[in-house]
């Protein structure tokens, strides 16, 4: 893949442009696999049952190895490969681009196609929220009362997310954090509750963040 690290959409996004007369409509969803790439492709197709065209992207995978893309009609290359590529130097993955033209009775050239597609491939990218992934590792703290609002603060301090607390005779708060800075984390706040904290260590969890 192209690009620093792989990206991927939070939900939909669509944007539209016209060039003459002929109407580009772009839809950006995220998809974990082909059956929910084509179903994205067919739901399209059938709500714009009217349009000349319904060209569309996808790539999936971590390393976005699985890749597919459709001239739905338009001459070779103009099309699908071009959502394809602008797909790519935006480094998505796990995601979709359909783009459905209306033929406005001009000829665009081969030239005018893709500039075309890629344009709409790109304003609907634009309009979608893109997120990276992230890898947390579940770590339970169990402190007194006493020292709770000394955990919080240091957790608000250090930016770490925090889950919802269990208040019992001792409180329980859930967080996650980088694989990486796992033992520091738990050897700080070894310190800064005087070694009274309790853990319990949790699963690594994969996340969105947007970005």
């Amino acid at each position: 893949m192209q690009g620093n690290e792989p990206l991927t959409i939070l939900g939909e996004g669509t944007a539209e442009f016209t060039v003459q007369r002929s109407r580009f409509i772009a839809y950006v969803a995220a998809v974990h696999d082909e059956e929910e790439a084509r179903a994205f492709v067919s739901r399209l197709r059938k709500e714009h049952y009217d349009a000349r065209h319904c060209c569309s992207a996808w790539i999936l995978g971590a390393d976005g190895a699985k890749q597919k893309s459709s001239d739905d009609g338009e001459p070779g290359g103009t099309a699908g490969m071009p959502i394809l590529e602008t797909m790519k130097r935006r480094s998505l993955t796990d995601a979709a681009v359909v783009v459905v033209r209306y033929f406005g009775g001009i000829k665009l050239g081969a030239g005018g196609l893709v500039r075309a597609y890629s344009h709409a491939a790109a304003i609907g990218i634009d309009a979608a929220t893109l997120a990276r992934r992230i890898t947390l590792r579940r770590l339970l703290v169990t402190v007194g009362y006493e020292t709770l609002s000394a955990v919080e603060h240091w957790s608000r301090q250090k930016k770490i997310r925090t889950g919802e607390a269990s208040y019992a005779e001792k409180v329980t708060l859930p967080l996650l954090i980088e694989p990486k800075q796992y033992e520091k984390v738990k050897k700080e706040l070894t310190d800064l509750t005087a070694a009274k904290a309790a853990f319990e260590d949790g699963n690594e969890e994969e996340l969105l963040e947007p970005v």
